[in-house]
C-alpha cells in the first residue's frame, strides 16, 4: 500500500496530552457508503452493460475497461470528478473493492492510464453507448406504462483550453460545449445524452434522436401514449412536424411575438384590472389557432397572462394535446411541470460535475459525459428503491398529486423531510451516506468493513443496504 507522504501534525487544544495526527498504512477509507451502491450496480449490471459496449481488444491488460469505468463512475458519485484524484484513490481500499479487487491487491489505474482510456474511445463505441442508454430506459420498466412523458433540455458546459468543437457562444459569453439530455418524467431516467458543439442550437438533430426513443418504446408496447415537452429553445417547424409524423403529443414553449401579444392583449388587460381591484396576483389564460409564416398549418396556442406586484408576464405554448382546447390552464400547468426535468440537468452539471470536460478530443469528452450520466443513472435507480414514507394528509378532497400552490410546496417539503435520500440530490447522498470513514480488514475468508457506531447517519446506511438487498431487478428481455 502507498501512503502519499509520512508526516505528523501535533495539536495542543486538549491540554493534558498532545493530539498527534498522521496518515496510516492500515486499510482506511472515507467513502464506505459506495459499497451498497456498488452492490446495487451488481444486481442491475449497469457498469457491466456500459463497459460491454466498448469492445476491449487489448491482450492481457493490467486494467480492464470495466475496472476503469467503475473507478471513474463511483469516483464521480463520491465527488471526485477529476482523473487526478485517482492517483491517490487507486490505493484506497473501498475503491479497490468497488472495482473488483481486494484491498491488499495491486493498485488501480492511475491518471495517465485513465486518460489514455478515455482517449481510446471510437465513434462506433459512442453510438453503441447511445443505443445502450435508450435500451436501459426501456428495460427499466417491468412493463412499459400506457402513458409516458419525455422531456428534453440543454445546459451549457464552459470549456477552458483548446477542446475540439468548442466555440464562443454569444448568449452565454463563453467558450463551451452544449449538452442536451432526454429524460423521463415518470422515473427521472436519463434516456439519451448528447454532446453538441459550442454554438449548436438546442434543436440540432433532435428529431432523429426523438424518433429513436419513440421506436424503441413502441417496440416494447406499440400502443404507448407519449407526450413530449420542450422549451422555446427547441421551437421549430421541423420539431412540430416530426412529433405529428410520429403520432405523439407535444407541448412546446413558444417565443412571444407581435401577433401573439396582440391576440393576448385583452386577456392581459383583464388580469391587470383584476389585480388592481383585488390586490391579489392574477393568472389568466387565452387560447387560439395560430399559424406562423414558416408553419405548414395552424396549431393551437395557449398564452398565460400574469399580473402581480412585480408587473406583468406572458408565456405561450403550442400543443396538439386533445384537452388543450377545453382546459387551457391544465395543459399549461402540465407543461410547467417540465421544470422538474431541469433538476436532472442540475444534478448532472452541479451535483455530479458533468461539465468537467477537459480532454482535448471531442470523443473523449463525449465519453466522459456518458460516464457522468451513468453515475446519475445509478443514483436515480437506487434512490427509487427506498420505501415510500407515510406522509400527513394535506387535503380532505384532493390527493397529494392534485394539490397546487402552497399546499403542493408543503407536500414536497414533507416528503423531503421524511425521506431525504429518496428526494436527495448527489450532495445529500454524499453527506448522509457516501462520505463515511471505515476500517477494512482482510482475512482468508472475508473482508470486514467497520463503521463508527457514533456516526449520526448509520441508520441511513442500514436503510439503503436493506433496500438494496431486497431489490429484485426487472427481467432482461434479451435473456428470455
Amino acid at each position: 500500500m502507498s501512503i502519499q507522504d509520512a508526516w505528523q501534525k501535533v495539536f495542543s487544544f486538549v491540554g493534558s496530552r498532545p493530539v498527534v495526527v498522521g496518515p496510516s498504512e492500515e486499510h482506511l477509507s472515507s467513502d464506505a457508503g459506495l459499497l451498497p451502491l456498488r452492490q446495487f450496480d451488481e444486481k442491475l449490471g449497469l457498469t457491466t452493460g456500459f463497459s460491454a459496449q466498448l469492445g476491449d481488444r487489448r491482450q492481457r491488460p493490467s486494467h480492464a475497461f470495466l475496472e476503469m469505468v467503475r473507478s471513474r463512475v463511483f469516483g464521480i458519485l463520491a465527488g471526485y470528478e477529476d482523473q487526478n484524484d485517482h492517483d491517490a484513490l487507486r490505493s484506497d481500499a473501498v475503491f479497490k473493492l468497488v472495482a473488483g479487487r481486494l484491498p491488499d491487491a495491486a493498485d488501480l489505474a492511475s491518471q495517465p492510464t485513465l486518460s489514455r482510456f478515455e482517449n481510446s474511445i471510437t465513434p462506433r463505441m459512442l453510438l453503441q453507448l447511445e443505443e445502450w442508454f435508450i435500451q436501459q430506459f426501456v428495460h427499466s420498466f417491468a412493463e412499459i406504462p400506457a402513458q409516458l412523458t419525455l422531456d428534453a433540455d440543454v445546459y451549457d458546459d464552459p470549456t477552458h483550453g483548446q477542446q475540439q468543437l468548442t466555440f464562443f457562444h454569444g448568449f452565454y459569453e463563453q467558450y463551451q460545449y452544449l449538452v442536451r439530455v432526454f429524460t423521463c418524467a415518470q422515473n427521472d431516467h436519463v434516456i439519451l445524452p448528447v454532446l453538441l458543439h459550442g454554438t449548436a442550437r438546442a434543436s440540432l438533430a433532435v428529431e432523429p434522436d426523438l424518433r429513436r426513443i419513440v421506436q424503441a418504446l413502441r417496440a416494447g408496447r406499440p400502443d404507448v401514449r407519449i407526450h413530449f415537452r420542450i422549451d422555446s429553445g427547441f421551437a421549430a417547424p421541423s420539431v412540430y412536424d416530426e412529433c405529428e409524423t410520429l403520432g405523439i403529443e407535444y407541448t412546446i414553449g413558444l417565443p412571444m411575438n407581435p401577433v401573439l401579444k396582440r391576440e393576448s392583449e385583452a386577456c392581459l388587460q383583464q388580469a391587470v384590472a383584476a389585480f388592481e381591484q383585488t390586490g391579489e396576483p392574477q393568472r389568466m389564460f387565452v387560447a387560439f389557432d395560430y399559424q406562423a409564416a414558416s408553419w405548414r398549418m395552424p396549431r393551437w396556442v395557449v398564452v398565460k397572462c400574469e399580473a402581480n406586484a412585480q408587473g406583468t408576464n406572458r408565456r405561450a405554448i403550442v400543443t396538439n394535446r386533445p384537452g388543450a382546447r377545453v382546459c387551457f390552464q391544465g395543459v399549461y400547468d402540465d407543461y410547467a411541470e417540465r421544470g422538474e426535468s431541469e433538476n436532472r440537468n442540475k444534478e448532472l452539471k452541479r451535483g455530479l460535475l458533468a461539465d468537467r470536460l477537459s480532454d482535448h478530443r471531442y470523443m473523449a469528452n463525449c465519453f466522459r459525459m456518458f460516464l457522468h450520466c451513468l453515475a446519475h443513472q445509478i443514483l436515480v435507480r437506487v434512490r427509487q428503491t427506498l420505501p415510500e414514507p407515510e406522509l400527513p394528509k394535506l387535503s380532505e378532497d384532493l390527493p397529494r398529486e392534485a394539490l397546487a400552490g402552497y399546499q403542493r410546496r408543503r407536500g414536497f417539503n414533507h416528503r423531503r423531510q421524511a425521506n431525504p435520500l429518496g428526494e436527495g440530490h448527489p450532495c445529500t447522498w454524499r453527506l448522509l451516506l457516501i462520505k463515511v470513514a471505515a476500517w477494512i480488514t482482510v482475512s482468508a475468508r472475508r473482508v470486514v468493513v467497520r463503521l463508527s457506531g457514533s456516526w449520526p447517519y448509520l441508520d441511513f446506511y442500514r436503510q439503503v443496504s436493506d433496500a438494496v438487498a431486497a431489490f429484485a431487478p426487472p427481467p432482461d428481455p434479451s435473456t428470455s
